[in-house]
């Protein structure tokens, strides 16, 4: 049996919040199972919680504060834990995050937007401001900021292999000025070559292809089951039943062998780069 993974209290408040609920309910004696009982939550569930790498519902978190005695402890805390894991990101999204943090592998499929680990502040900047207009120029730059922030996973002593397929048209589209779509392309050839991951194009043609859905990420881990993540415009849903996970995979192969190999996709993304650098995008595009 491998060793067991405790959660770093000092990494993050989740991290603590997990640590803690440990070290209580082992004090009480009490396994993962006899801490679930009477919850209508599993025990993987509980034990993500423990590692800090997800949040804990309220209605578990009163649960868990009769059942080990530590009077109201867990649902005094528990929204500021929450607000903690989604510190400039949507609440939907906080679980994903925490799974990214800790994945050992990534596998993205982006029809609509440049994924996040790929973006620039200026694109990022422009998302946020087409699909929020309304906020304030600081809580878009609290998301800039948190979105530029995890990038730093590749940086980790072991990161992540990363693999993501792009709909053609997010290389084409003009979605910025022609200098900052320039700099947007370079900077994904760039994390690609750098992180040493693997970027495939997947031509925009007429007809179907085997991935016609939204954005969706695949996870792998090193100590827990493989998970999906999809995405829409104001929602988010993380999957974890391994026969829907199985069938995300699936459909994702189906989409790798669909797209044009990694040295040709980086080879158009970079000739495209220099396109709008040279204002050659803007006659053809218009």
């Amino acid at each position: 049996m491998p060793p067991r993974k405790d959660a770093d209290p000092s990494a993050s408040v989740p991290c603590f919040y997990g640590a803690e609920m440990r070290y209580l309910r082992e004090q009480a004696g009490l396994t993962l199972e006899q801490l679930a009982e009477g919850s209508f939550r599993g025990i993987p569930l509980l034990s993500r919680i423990e590692r800090g790498e997800c949040g804990m519902p309220m209605d578990l978190a009163i649960h868990i504060d009769k059942k080990l005695n530590t009077n109201g402890f867990f649902e005094r805390r528990c929204e500021a834990v929450a607000k903690a894991r989604r510190a400039g990101h949507a609440e939907y999204f906080a679980d994903a995050l925490e799974m990214e943090r800790r994945a050992e592998t990534i596998d993205e499929w982006a029809p609509m937007l440049v994924p996040g680990l790929l973006q620039t502040p200026a694109y990022t900047r422009a998302v946020v401001r087409a699909a929020h207009p309304r906020e304030s120029d600081e809580e878009v730059e609290e998301k800039v900021t948190a979105r530029m922030s995890r990038a730093a996973i590749f940086g980790a002593e072991t990161p992540p292999k990363f693999w993501v397929v792009l709909s053609e048209h997010l290389i084409r589209r003009r979605a910025l000025s022609d200098e900052q779509m320039a700099e947007l392309l370079e900077h994904i050839a760039k994390v690609v070559r750098s992180t040493h991951s693997i970027v495939q194009i997947l031509p925009d043609v007429d007809g179907l292809h085997p991935f016609m859905m939204g954005m969706t990420t695949i996870m792998t881990f090193s100590d827990a089951p493989p998970v999906a993540y999809t995405e829409g415009l104001h929602s988010g849903q993380l999957i974890d039943f391994p026969p829907l996970v199985k069938q995300y995979r699936e459909s994702y192969d189906l989409l790798r062998a669909a797209a044009l190999s990694p040295a040709a996709s980086l080879s158009m993304i970079e000739t495209a780069a220099g396109d709008f650098r040279n204002g050659k995008h803007s006659a053809r595009l218009e």
